[in-house]
């Protein structure tokens, strides 16, 4: 890989004879298996935030010490994709992937033995760098085996039924979390571990070419001539700031609801479930029409809706008083904006460099996961439990993905 194998300005889209790439293989891997594994890194970043207090209170830390958990958890799924794009380019989409669940299970086995909080911080840390696997190698597969716009749709399917993860997942660690403790979460994690293992052995190589391995200093200068383009730079941008929204709401949202209303962890996790539906709802209608309408029209209208939820979100924590009912409200609307635009985003974002998807797709996760993990930091800092320093990091979030929606537009 070096800078000649990048494009100077412009996504390029190869032609197709076909429904597939030239040399790709013709079995295409099933689409419940991709969206069990790209499930896997938000269903264990999920599963422990009802617990959070628990977690505190068993080491005798502060809630904030304790929330570091979360945070490392998204710094690690950043850096573990920026590992696993270009590990895929050369190795194949498979051996990688069975590597990155081999050290998710590890990971959770340790945080399940942790003695200490720093030790669970760690862990955690491992165990988001072997599960964010599932959520690049997906992604790169979608692209190895299927056009750009038929990308963004197959995308927004499986990102549909990955959202049952997220949506159960909170309920399911504060049951777990009331009924065993909070090591009872790290032990449902451990078995979905062995499972995914297993289901990750049903997978075939969908890599057409293998690409010379960079080494660190050719990483570097890949991501470098990626992050140049301008039409990358924006796709990137409108999926940071998307996946921002989501990342703000969630670092305050149990602040708000728990400490602010004084509703308990099964309240929230249930309310949670409703933002998770209007997600798939959003991600079908991606997946439904992404093909028919293109993808910059879905992507348009997926964040003109986000932004005018932020927006009402604000107003109306500012004129109403504190209810569950119209603090998630702004939310389920966000979510139907990013589940229609964020496939959009993606596909038109690893569509840079088709045969570069992997390394493409490492990098867009990781910006999208360090941009997420800088806001959970924020929110905490603003929000003390009213909602609207949640809401306004929300606003801000979707407003900087319009104007990376602006660029893009301009680029093309």
């Amino acid at each position: 890989m070096s800078p000649r194998d990048v494009p100077q300005e412009g996504p390029t889209e190869p032609h197709y004879t076909s429904e597939q790439p030239p040399g790709t293989p013709r079995r295409v891997p099933a689409t419940w298996l991709l969206t069990v594994l790209m499930g896997l890194g938000p269903f264990s970043m999920q599963i422990i935030i009802p617990a959070l207090p628990t977690v505190a209170a068993a080491f005798a830390v502060p809630y904030a010490t304790a929330q570091m958990t979360l945070t490392v958890y998204l710094a690690g799924i950043a850096i573990g994709q920026l590992i696993y794009g270009p590990l895929s380019d050369h190795f194949g989409r498979r051996p990688v992937l069975l590597a990155g669940l081999a050290i998710y299970l590890v990971g959770s086995v340790a945080a399940l033995l942790a003695p200490e909080v720093g030790w669970l911080v760690a862990a955690r840390a491992a165990q988001a760098a072997g599960g964010c696997a599932g959520m690049v190698l997906s992604r790169a597969i979608i692209r190895d085996v299927f056009p750009r716009d038929q990308a963004a749709s197959k995308i927004g399917f499986v990102m549909m039924g990955m959202t049952v993860a997220p949506m159960m997942a909170p309920l399911l660690g504060a049951e777990l979390s009331a009924a065993f403790g909070w090591r009872a979460i790290m032990v449902a994690c451990t078995g979905f571990g062995v499972v995914m293992l297993l289901l990750g052995l049903r997978l075939p190589e969908t890599l057409a070419a293998p690409q010379p391995l960079p080494g660190l200093t050719g990483m570097v200068q890949a991501y470098w001539q990626l992050a140049r383009l301008r039409s990358f730079r924006c796709y990137t941008a409108i999926t940071a700031c998307t996946t921002g929204t989501f990342f703000a709401f969630m670092a305050g949202a149990p602040r708000v609801v728990m400490d602010g209303m004084g509703h308990s962890a099964r309240s929230y996790a249930i309310a949670f479930m409703a933002v998770s539906v209007t997600y798939a709802l959003g991600s079908f209608i991606a997946g439904r029409f992404s093909a028919r309408w293109g993808l910059e029209r879905m992507l348009w209208h997926g964040l003109l809706l986000a932004t005018v939820a932020t927006l009402l979100g604000v107003a109306i924590q500012l004129s109403l008083p504190l209810m569950l009912a119209s603090f998630f409200l702004p939310m389920a609307l966000v979510a139907i904006g990013n589940g229609m635009s964020q496939p959009s985003a993606v596909a038109a974002a690893v569509s840079v460099r088709p045969q570069l998807a992997g390394t493409a797709s490492g990098l867009v996760g990781a910006l999208q996961m360090g941009f997420g993990a800088a806001m959970t930091l924020l929110t905490s800092a603003l929000e003390f439990g009213a909602g609207i320093g949640t809401a306004a990091a929300m606003a801000g979030c979707a407003l900087g993905a319009q104007l990376a929606m602006r660029g893009a537009r301009r680029s093309s």
